[in-house]
């Protein structure tokens, strides 16, 4: 006994060592980051880019360029109305936008996850409920995985194909169990909309619908004209009001938004006092037209707002499906094409900045540096993924002469063209076994873009490629763009100092022939899947810069798209009733931080 007791003793006190130290314990928190740690601690009252006392009330008319046909933007069908993610819908968590990826509890109490993040757990807050005064509970949570992984956007249904368990581990918590190392899943998880299972069980949750529907969110949609114009109203019950992460949010009573087909008619609508507050997307508008006379008597404000984000990629997209463009020699050769010198000046007042990265602006931009270690080792599986130029940091984007027919531009295009089998005869650019003419057609959204593809075309026919325009209205538009109806488009990817899952629905091979991803350019790329792969599941920052840097390089050199340009900071002019905090968060402009003087 004497000699058992001793030994049971210290068999106990290791067994609590080892539970002690295994990565399957987890501590919760109020909030979560990528990497490093967080920059609100417990406690916390508001973040730092909104005024705490900003004014309560009134009203801002927002305007939107793209009709509706649904209220539900979490599935494919229909156009969904603007304004409804955050407004109506809301997650477990809520983002802080002055931090590359930090989450704070907003449904979510409390989260937990453990070392290796291969589970992570949430506590619901017991005041959470729905704007019709139901509860929100754990089971609205694992109904909503269900719902979506089954039924919602591709986006959601590759997210939550990672989820091999959910459990529900007490009254206000549930637990979600992935099947690999993930390192963002937990955020992923977090932010993840959560739906009323009351409400979802008795309606289709895939049918387009005008029917306002319920949610947990500040705001209620209490008027809506089919197309033409949706108003949410504050909800005088909302639950959440007092949260740290809502303070100094969510101030309007009103919240209008009015349709428009054409940007002229919107701006016009602006100028007139309609329209409170708008982007501006035009630098010949930016330049030329903000004298009117609200703007010289001070009425309505103009500024650039500083960014502190990466630029994302603006880009004329290459569909890869078609055959044409199938060949990296052929999307090269035209990518040359794009006199961005002479577009800058011409038609743009020279206030962009030609984009050379999908993360310009920003240190998570490869361009003009050589692969780190990180990156050699990656690409020993990979040794023909790139080219020696973009390995070494030496690739650049054609600088062109500014003069509208570059020759330099011309014969490398035309030298890269016939190394892919085509040949130019008599003007006209044709397949040298086929005999087939090269020819496509560009896809516009507005005359915006019609003018930009113009000049490009013109380029083009020094090729002998023939191009046609066409611009569609907006519903015909968001159809073959889900579809991939299409040869070539313009498409923004936007970005932050944290890519993350999302990548894959951008650029993975297995969406690529998903209707309704973002993967426009039809990108099947192991190399490209396998950079995803690791930039998700890299736990301290800089080898995540590293394998974003990866993945840079590939999208880069893969010539997807015709990199366009960017602006230094956000356009944007409001009339002086419209009020804002005095400092913007990494992304700029927050409207939900924004209120009304009267």
């Amino acid at each position: 006994m004497t000699l058992l007791f001793p030994h049971h003793k210290f068999l106990a006190l290791m067994s609590l060592f080892v539970l002690a130290s295994s990565p399957s314990l987890a501590t919760p928190s109020h909030g979560i980051a990528m990497h490093g740690v967080l920059k609100y601690d417990k406690g916390f009252k508001h973040f730092e880019y909104v005024n705490p006392s900003a004014r309560k009330g009134g009203k801002i008319t927002l305007s939107h360029m793209r009709t509706f046909d649904s209220l539900n933007p979490l599935i494919i069908k229909g156009n969904p109305a603007p304004g409804l993610r955050t407004n109506v819908y809301e997650s477990l968590m809520a983002r802080s936008y002055d931090e590359a990826f930090s989450l704070y509890g907003l449904i979510a109490e409390t989260v937990e996850t453990p070392e290796d993040r291969s589970w992570v757990s949430f506590t619901i807050r017991k005041e959470a409920k729905f704007s019709d005064g139901h509860p929100l509970t754990v089971d609205d949570v694992i109904f909503s995985q269900k719902l979506l992984r089954e039924k919602g956007r591709p986006n959601h249904r590759s997210y939550y194909s990672k989820v091999i368990k959910v459990e529900k581990t007490g009254p206000r918590t549930v637990k979600f169990i992935f099947d690999k190392g993930d390192w963002e899943m937990p955020l992923i998880m977090g932010l993840m909309p959560v739906l009323p299972k009351h409400y979802y069980s008795k309606v289709d949750f895939e049918k387009t619908s005008l029917v306002p529907p319920v949610g947990s969110g500040p705001y209620i949609i209490t008027q809506v004209k089919g197309g033409k114009s949706l108003v949410l109203k504050k909800n005088k019950n909302y639950w959440g009001r007092n949260l740290p992460v809502n303070v100094g949010r969510f101030n309007f009573d009103l919240v209008r938004y009015e349709i428009f087909r054409d940007i002229n008619n919107e701006f016009l609508a602006f100028k007139k006092g309609i329209i409170d507050f708008r982007y501006e997307g035009d630098p010949g508008r930016w330049a030329k037209d903000y004298g009117f006379s609200a703007a010289r008597k001070g009425d309505v404000l103009a500024k650039t707002v500083e960014m502190k984000i990466p630029s994302g990629m603006k880009g004329l997209v290459f569909n890869t499906r078609k055959e044409q463009f199938s060949d990296i020699r052929v999307r090269e050769a035209l990518s040359l094409m794009l006199d961005f010198n002479w577009l800058n000046k011409t038609l743009y007042h020279n206030l962009y900045k030609r984009t050379v990265s999908y993360f310009d602006r920003s240190e998570l931009s490869s361009y003009g540096t050589p692969v780190s270690d990180y990156e050699k080792k990656f690409l020993e599986k990979f040794p023909k993924a790139l080219p020696a130029n973009i390995q070494d940091g030496s690739f650049k984007f054609h600088g062109s002469n500014g003069s509208g027919r570059d020759r330099v531009a011309r014969r490398r295009a035309l030298r890269l063209l016939k190394k892919a089998g085509y040949v130019l005869k008599a003007g006209k650019l044709s397949n040298s076994k086929t005999g087939k003419l090269f020819a496509f057609e560009m896809i516009a959204a507005n005359k915006d873009q019609v003018k930009l593809f113009q000049s490009y075309a013109r380029n083009l026919k020094r090729l002998g490629i023939t191009v046609s325009i066409r611009m569609i209205d907006s519903a015909q538009y968001q159809q073959r763009r889900k579809d991939y109806d299409f040869d070539m488009m313009q498409m923004t990817w936007y970005a932050s100092l944290s890519p993350g899952n999302e990548q894959n629905f951008r650029w993975n091979s297995k969406v690529a022939v998903q209707p309704g991803s973002y993967n426009f350019a039809g990108v099947q790329s192991e190399a490209v899947d396998q950079a995803i792969k690791a930039l998700v599941s890299e736990k301290r920052r800089e080898p995540f810069i590293s394998a974003v840097h990866m993945l840079d390089r590939l999208l880069v050199g893969g010539h997807y798209v015709v990199p366009l340009f960017h602006e230094k900071g956000q356009w944007v002019a409001f009339w002086k009733r419209i009020r804002h905090p005095k400092k913007h968060s990494y992304w700029g402009v927050q409207i939900d931080s924004w209120w009304a003087e009267r």
